[in-house]
């Protein structure tokens, strides 16, 4: 699991709220709920926390895939 230094987490926040993030395993948690009441969570990927907003997630992966496809680009 990898570990992000204190001194990392001690400066990352919550793109929605706001509120400081701890580590639980492999994601950041936002310490505050946001609208919807539940505590956002952020995957960490190769020891790079993914702080997008869940809406933007599902989104950007999409658009990752088609970058990095040879496939898609000789279409």
């Amino acid at each position: 699991m990898p570990k992000i230094s204190p001194e990392l987490l001690s400066v990352l926040r919550c793109p929605v709220t706001g509120s400081p993030l701890v580590q639980e395993g492999e994601e950041l948690v936002a310490t505050a709920a946001g609208d919807a009441g539940v505590k956002n969570r952020y995957a960490i990927e190769d020891g790079i926390p993914l702080l997008l907003p869940p809406e933007l997630l599902a989104a950007a992966a999409s658009a990752g895939s088609d970058q990095h496809d040879p496939a898609a680009a000789g279409q």
